[in-house]
């Protein structure tokens, strides 16, 4: 069983000292791809500096709403350089965020829409963050897929990801009518979260990827503390529950979508 956890934050200082480890464990849990999303320029470079320093680990590279202030021209420039590594296989962690009142709303939009622009250029697909924004996420996301269809782009077909779905099912369709995959994340281990169960249950497993956003978001039974990449086999045991498979068909089938999104090579 060959598992990808599809963004883990293995930059951030809570790891210092244990990446190793981290990783081993990782392997013997079955993961053999972590993809470690930056979410403003100092952790992108990190992002691509573990990615260089460990074989398993790949890069996004971007910034997160909430750091939108140190967008500009030069911030663009090395983002694009970055993202020439071979190992950088997205643009993200970008989006929009309504929840921290940390940058403007009107900031966070100019930024996102610029660097849904690089995607495009680059012919990356994109690690979307959204946080109480889904209306107005889904709407710049939407016109960017049809004007990438529209160029007749192939990233029309694998635009991206929406990270860590908590939104509803109607959301959920339109992401998919427009070819983004929906990344699951712990809270599907929840007991309180049955409308996120629900959701999952219904949809279609060739368009889901699985995460586990550590060290945040640990699902049960280890909630509470900290996340790490080899829990990403508890959110694929709690979605072959939910859809009543082997958890070996969800391996698999998450497998693949990853080799189709990031056209990485993988096993599947």
């Amino acid at each position: 069983m060959y598992l990808v956890d599809s963004h883990c934050h293995l930059d951030w200082d809570s790891f210092d000292g244990e990446r190793e480890v981290v990783l081993e464990r990782a392997a013997s849990a079955g993961v053999g791809l972590v993809l470690n999303p930056g979410t403003d320029l100092a952790r992108s470079r990190r992002a691509l500096e573990l990615a260089e320093r460990f074989e398993a680990v790949y890069a996004a590279v971007g910034i997160h709403p909430n750091d939108a202030g140190e967008w500009n021209g030069s911030a663009a420039d090395e983002l694009r350089d970055l993202a020439a590594h071979p190992k950088v296989l997205a643009i993200g962690e970008i989006g929009l965020d309504y929840y921290w009142d940390k940058t403007t709303l009107e900031l966070q939009a100019e930024v996102f829409r610029a660097q849904l622009v690089l995607a495009a250029q680059l012919e990356l697909p994109v690690i979307i963050h959204n946080r109480e924004a889904g209306k107005d996420v889904m709407a710049i996301l939407a016109e960017w897929q049809q004007t990438l269809a529209d160029d007749e782009s192939p990233l029309a077909e694998r635009p991206g990801v929406l990270h860590s779905f908590s939104v509803d099912k109607a959301m959920a369709e339109s992401a998919i009518e427009h070819n983004f995959y929906i990344g699951i994340t712990g809270p599907v281990t929840f007991k309180n979260a049955p409308e996120l169960q629900a959701l999952v249950t219904e949809l279609p497993l060739d368009q889901l990827l699985i995460e586990t956003d550590s060290p945040f978001l640990t699902p049960h039974p280890h909630r509470g503390q900290r996340n790490e990449p080899a829990y990403v086999a508890l959110v694929a045991e709690k979605i072959a529950e939910l859809k009543g498979i082997a958890i070996e068909a969800v391996a698999a089938a998450t497998t693949a979508n990853v080799r189709d999104l990031f056209r990485v090579g993988v096993p599947v």
